[in-house]
């Protein structure tokens, strides 16, 4: 007979852990590749990005001081300090049954102003990724971060183009030999 499982006790397995850093990974990737296409304030996440604003702006009305500071610049400490964990995991818990995947971990860039680098992403919660994306979308916050993915592709197609004539130039010497 199956014991119950309990996710409090549960130990994590390191597959487990590898599967899941994937996921999160593909989706930072997904992202940052929508980034270059779209500009970011035409952007929608999900099918309630407006209700998913309107709602963590009420509740957490600190995230708009300071001309949005906390939005541009995530603030770890004040998001994962006792009282930000009490407040967003009842937050996050309202998605449950409305946001798929609402608590499936996502990395998040902390500086929307800069791209995914090991200093300026962290892990945060699906909805704790879309409360942020969203928020800094509208707001034009993402704005330089559009600008950074779409010249760093015009890097890459560049020197994909230099590779791709080096061996084509490369095979018609062998051809001559």
């Amino acid at each position: 007979m199956a014991t119950q499982f309990d996710p409090n006790n549960a130990q994590n397995l390191i597959e487990i852990e590898k599967q899941f850093a994937v996921k999160a990974v593909e989706h930072a990737q997904t992202y940052w590749n929508l980034l270059e296409k779209v500009n970011p304030r035409d952007l929608k996440l999900t099918k309630i990005d407006d209700e998913i604003f309107e709602h963590a702006m009420k509740e957490f009305p600190e995230l708009a001081e300071n001309n949005y500071e906390k939005v541009l610049v995530i603030d770890e400490d004040w998001m994962k300090s006792e009282s930000g964990k009490k407040r967003w995991r009842e937050f996050i818990q309202q998605y449950e049954k409305k946001v798929k995947d609402y608590n499936f971990g996502s990395l998040i860039r902390t500086d929307a102003r800069q791209e995914y680098s090991e200093t300026n992403t962290i892990f945060v919660t699906r909805i704790q990724f879309y409360v942020y994306e969203i928020a800094r979308n509208r707001l034009g916050l993402n704005d330089k971060a559009h600008e950074l993915a779409k010249e760093e592709a015009a890097k890459e197609k560049e020197k994909a183009e230099k590779e791709k004539a080096r061996a084509e130039k490369e095979k018609a010497k062998k051809k001559k030999n």
